[in-house]
């Protein structure tokens, strides 16, 4: 499949055509089967945003000690990983100087 270029902002949770259709963060090449996929790491993320905010009112657990956090956490850290390895010479180097894909619990 071909590859094209593609804009995608972490925080939004989108991955857009046009690079001027809205802010991103990073730039990919990516087949379609790639951003479908990096489409339903953003929907798991989204998911598990909200399974951590109903948890936070439960004050007695620490954040560290979550398993809706670990897995939002993982997600995230996936989204990085696939955003790396699909990533422009430039989007590599941010993800990198970020320390995300090195970073332990």
């Amino acid at each position: 499949m071909d590859k094209k270029r593609y804009y995608v902002s972490v925080q939004a949770g989108t991955i857009l055509a046009g690079q001027g259709d809205a802010a991103y963060e990073f730039e990919i090449d990516a087949t379609e089967e790639d951003v479908e996929r990096l489409q339903r790491q953003f929907v798991q993320l989204a998911d598990r945003s909200e399974a951590t905010m109903f948890r936070a009112h439960a004050l007695t657990i620490p954040y560290h000690h979550d398993a809706e956090n670990h897995a939002y956490d993982d997600n995230l850290v996936d989204i990085y990983r696939m955003l790396h390895e699909l990533g422009t010479v430039e989007t590599k180097r941010h993800i990198e100087k970020m320390g995300v894909l090195t970073a332990s619990r």
